[in-house]
């Protein structure tokens, strides 16, 4: 398991050698900003969609509609800027909202971001495999299990390291971009020479839906085109809160990835509406709505006909545009696989989550948050069928609710600052709560219209989750805070037992059961005595004639189970003694078997696992387990019980110790052995 787990993941690292982690810019980009960048292989394709739903009329709003995406995504982006530079220990909505709106609509930001991170990953991949399966259809049948491969493969690469995994997904990041600019620049070139580039799709019409749309129908469907097209700004969140994970100044190079992200995601979203456009792509919900379109027609995504168009369908351009967009969007999940444990690690070291989230593995990553984000991407992709048109009507509610809450919180934090700041420096505040101020407005309103607008498309499971995940988180913090106020030691301090009853637990008299009578006798209790329970009349008969041919100087109980139990008599005679002295603390020794391979556990200690479960919960008992592990013990001769052996098979070789040695007050050295029988537990 080990050497598995060398080959994957690789060589473990100090805790000195984190520095060695961090990240330049050029490579931050393809870890935090992967998906807001492969967000363009998708978002100009949504507004295309809900557009269609007035036939052709529509699309000539498609430029308005993606403009109002660039100016709320250019809003958005300024405003994180400044939370990179005011919050640059990490932590994005969530810590800008416990500082400044309080601990409620900090969860709340919280558990958005969290449903926002396993959607990301699930709808990255599957829309990722979608696109392969344009360029190859006959492996449409395997698109699940592609899925899961590809959320497996994401998270063994990022189990090994954020840097590691950075240089991995710098190849197709940069390899998208720059394939989408050479599409770009090659089909405006085109245009301006009056050859343009003609979609597959572009002689095809689209039935619209019902009767031509006017008024408030017009308008809902211009707004829910407008919150499909917001998935341009998925992702955006995750570079303030790994703001500790760029090299110095870590602020500053978190702000310019962000400025560098913008630049490139506007720039290609642009080019790429401009682009579809141009070359008439027309694209429906359903294909038979495309009038004209052949039986068998199978759609392909926006900019996989936008390639075919340019570079020609079946080229070499075509393949590679495809390649790249299929890689980027699977490397899109990466943002939510460095976000997500990050924000999970803040949540455990505030009591909110399991602390195992906030402990790093042995790759200096947040190890257990990332096979948590995988497990639940993965559950959402089955449960979708990897269909990313589906799986798309959950996205981006979780974002805006951040956003929303993480802009009225910078809102919030510019106005204390302007008691506080330097003269000279009160118009840059101001301005900075003017940024965040109009971006929380504007956000606000984005948010309320995904949710009119996506709410009976799917968007409602993400409304559910949202309150049960938070109601979570606050279990868990109720359950820690008591926790620690149960642990905390009184003034007093905690009072020494009265006595100690010692009590071993024995089926047969073996070499671990006679090892563990003598751990317990070192311990010099206040009495011992070994427990037995009679299932077997032939096993128990056998044990006690055993047990008074070795002399073993230690009373020996046999409780009688009727019918066959082990546990519950023992737990009720333990329990018994807990009673008659609830002073007292009974310590419990049982003697277990430690074998080579895990599998061969399956046969062992089966009985003593359930009988040290039910002890747990019984206050006043001690449980000590006595490993016996074979192959690894020394070969030491059995003798009588005295300071140094227990046991031996002849008494006749019975050592006399000086009757003025040392032992435990529990018994008399060679003592005749006491069988007490108790019946009917």
């Amino acid at each position: 398991m080990s050497l598995t787990k060398r080959v994957l993941v690789g060589r473990p690292l100090t805790s000195e050698q984190l520095s060695e982690t961090l990240l330049p810019k050029w490579l931050a980009l393809p870890v935090f900003c992967s998906d807001p960048l492969s967000s363009n292989a998708y978002a100009t394709e949504e507004i295309l969609l809900v557009l269609s739903a007035g036939g052709l009329a529509l699309l000539h709003l498609t430029p308005w509609v993606a403009g109002a995406v660039v100016i709320l995504l250019t809003t958005v982006v300024l405003s994180y800027r400044q939370t990179c530079h005011a919050y640059p220990s990490g932590g994005g909505a969530y810590a800008v909202s416990r500082a400044n709106l309080g601990q409620n609509a900090a969860l709340v930001a919280a558990a958005a971001l969290l449903v926002d991170y396993v959607l990301t990953v699930a709808v990255s991949v599957a829309a990722g495999v979608a696109n392969l399966v344009s360029a190859v259809p006959s492996l449409a049948p395997q698109a699940t299990m592609l899925c899961l491969g590809v959320i497996a493969a994401l998270t063994v690469a990022n189990l090994r390291g954020v840097k590691e995994s950075g240089k991995a997904f710098a190849v197709p990041t940069y390899g998208f971009v720059v394939a989408v600019f050479t599409m770009i620049a090659v089909g405006l070139v085109r245009t301006l020479a009056g050859e343009p580039p003609v979609a597959e799709s572009a002689s095809y019409a689209i039935a619209a839906h019902g009767d031509q749309l006017t008024g408030l129908a017009l308008m809902a469907v211009v707004l829910r085109s407008f919150a499909s097209g917001c998935t341009a700004l998925t992702g955006v969140e995750a570079v303030s809160n790994g703001v500790p994970n760029f090299r110095r100044p870590e602020a500053t190079n978190a702000a310019g990835t962000l400025a560098i992200m913008a630049g490139l995601t506007i720039t290609m979203f642009a080019g790429l509406t401009a682009l579809a456009l141009v070359s008439h792509v027309h694209v429906a919900d359903d294909v038979s709505r495309l009038v004209g379109a052949p039986d068998g027609y199978v759609q392909r995504t926006v900019i996989a006909q936008l390639a075919g168009a340019v570079f020609g369908t079946g080229s070499p351009g075509f393949f590679l545009v495809q390649a790249m967009t299929a890689l980027i969007l699977v490397m899109a999940a990466n943002t939510a696989f460095n976000g997500f444990p990050i924000l999970a690690s803040i949540l455990a070291e505030d009591g909110f989550m399991p602390r195992q989230l906030s402990r790093r593995g042995d790759r200096l990553v947040f190890s257990n948050g990332i096979v948590v984000l995988a497990t639940a991407a993965a559950g959402l992709v089955v449960a979708f069928d990897a269909s990313p048109t589906r799986l798309i009507q959950l996205y981006i509610l979780g974002v805006f609710v951040s956003f929303t809450l993480s802009q009225s919180g910078m809102v919030v934090h510019w106005t204390r600052a302007l008691h506080t700041a330097p003269l000279l420096g009160v118009r840059k505040v101001h301005r900075a709560r003017a940024i965040n101020g109009f971006g929380s407005v504007l956000t606000l309103v984005v948010l309320v219209i995904v949710l009119i607008s996506k709410f009976s498309h799917g968007a409602y499971l993400v409304v559910i989750a949202m309150p049960v995940l938070f109601a979570l988180m606050r279990g868990v913090h109720a359950h820690y805070a008591s926790v620690d106020r149960a642990l905390t030691p009184s003034v007093e301090g905690v009072p020494l037992p009265s006595r100690v009853h010692a009590i071993v637990l024995v089926s047969r008299l073996t070499t671990p059961a006679l090892r563990a009578l003598a751990f317990a006798r070192a311990g010099r209790p206040s009495s011992l005595e070994a427990l037995t329970i009679r299932t077997s009349p032939a096993a128990t008969d056998q044990l006690v004639a055993e047990w008074e041919s070795r002399r073993v100087p230690v009373p020996l109980t046999v409780l009688d189970s009727p019918y066959r139990d082990m546990t519950r008599p023992a737990v009720d005679y333990i329990a018994d003694i807990r009673r008659q002295s609830p002073r007292d603390v009974v310590a419990v020794y049982i003697p277990e078997y430690v074998v080579e391979h895990w599998w061969e556990q399956l046969l062992h200690n089966q009985s003593a696992l359930r009988l040290k479960a039910r002890l747990l919960f019984q206050p006043g008992v001690m449980v000590t387990s006595v490993p016996w592990r074979f192959g690894h013990e020394p070969d030491v001769p059995l003798a009588v019980f005295d300071d140094r052996w227990v046991g031996t098979a002849s008494p006749a070789s019975t050592p006399v110790a000086p009757a003025d040695a040392p032992g435990p007050a529990c018994v008399p050295r060679h003592a005749p052995v006491q069988v007490r029988a108790t019946l009917g537990l």
